[in-house]
């Protein structure tokens, strides 16, 4: 039952234009660089001062940054394809 459901998300995801798919995978990577940035700072519970915990999060940003894949997301066109999909949800301002 359980696999079902999962192969039931797996297909509706893999229904959408290509576009959505990455901004939706963009969505996930950003929540991983914040619980990056969290586990970081929880590591160390106490900081000397604030320019020390900048000074982490600037290192932890940038180690990050370096393993990103660096492709562009076409925010437009999945916009439009969204507002196609969902013309109630997704005002334009047309």
């Amino acid at each position: 039952m359980l696999r079902q459901r999962a192969l039931a998300q797996i297909f509706a995801f893999l229904a959408f234009a290509p576009d959505i798919q990455k901004i939706e995978t963009a969505a996930h990577a950003i929540g991983s660089l914040h619980m990056q940035l969290r586990r970081i700072t929880k590591a160390r519970s106490h900081f000397p001062s604030d320019d020390s915990a900048l000074e982490l999060m600037r290192l932890a940003l940038r180690n990050a940054v370096a393993k990103w894949a660096g492709s562009r997301l076409d925010w437009k066109s999945a916009m439009i394809q969204i507002a196609l999909l969902y013309p109630v949800r997704f005002n334009l301002g047309i």
